[in-house]
Parts: C-alpha cells; structure tokens; sequence
C-alpha cells in the first residue's frame, strides 16, 4: 500500500540504551539498544490516523500517546536504529487505511428453518433420554 504520509524523523526521538541478555564483558561497555520515542499527539500525521494509533490496545503507546520502541536485536546501533524505525512505520501503515465498517444482515429465511429444524431434532434427541414413567400394572 502506498503511503500517502511519511514519519518526519525530526519527530522522532532516539536513545541509545544498554541491552539486556547475555553478551559477557561487553553488553555491560556498550549501549547498542535504541529507545524509539514518537509522540503522536504532537506528530505531523493525519488526524483521524493519530486516533486509531492512540486507540490502539498495544503495550508500546502509552497513555499520553507516545510509541516507545525498543531494539535491541542487532549488535549496532545503526541496525536498530533502523529495526526500531521500520517497526514504528510498521506500526503507524497498520492504522493507515480506515477500518472497513460493517454491515448488518439479516439471515435469509431458508437458515431460520434449518435452525428451527435443528433445534427441534436435538429437543426429540433430549425428550428420548428421559425417564419413562412407568405408571401403574
């Protein structure tokens, strides 16, 4: 899908961090992970796409509308300044395009008869298991 807006990087803010996980003497040296912030009440972006992105249930926007992003997979800080920059464009074209809106239907009268036929079938199937009532000799 083409974009029809860009992320300005002068929107977005980087910061390079400490990793986590093994790595020995030099993960303690070195800040290779990149802190991706954007703050998308203050972006350039398209209103109603600033919405869906703020009304989005993902762990990474938080609750003043800043994407935080996380990268920390390459050994380098350009490579995850560049992972953590194309999952926020990742994250920003999922809610690009409009949701489509739905229409309710009806369902046709052909499956309201097969329903009620079923529905029926499975009472006869329920009335058979009960107790006969043996009554009097």
């Amino acid at each position: 899908m083409p974009a029809l807006f860009t992320i300005v990087p002068e929107e977005v803010e980087f910061k390079a961090i400490r990793a986590q996980g093994p790595g020995g003497q030099n993960v303690n040296k070195l800040s290779s992970a990149i802190q991706l912030r954007f703050d998308v009440v203050a972006s350039s972006l398209p209103e109603a796409v600033k919405d869906r992105l703020r009304a989005l249930a993902d762990h990474r926007i938080t609750d003043e509308g800043v994407v935080v992003i996380k990268a920390q997979s390459h050994r380098s800080q350009e490579k995850n300044r560049g992972d953590a920059m194309r999952r926020l464009e990742e994250l920003v074209h999922s809610v690009a395009r409009a949701p489509k809106a739905r229409r309710a239907t009806k369902p046709t009268h052909a499956s309201r008869l097969r329903r009620r036929r079923g529905k029926a079938e499975r009472s006869d199937v329920k009335a058979a298991r009960a107790k006969v009532d043996g009554g009097a000799w």
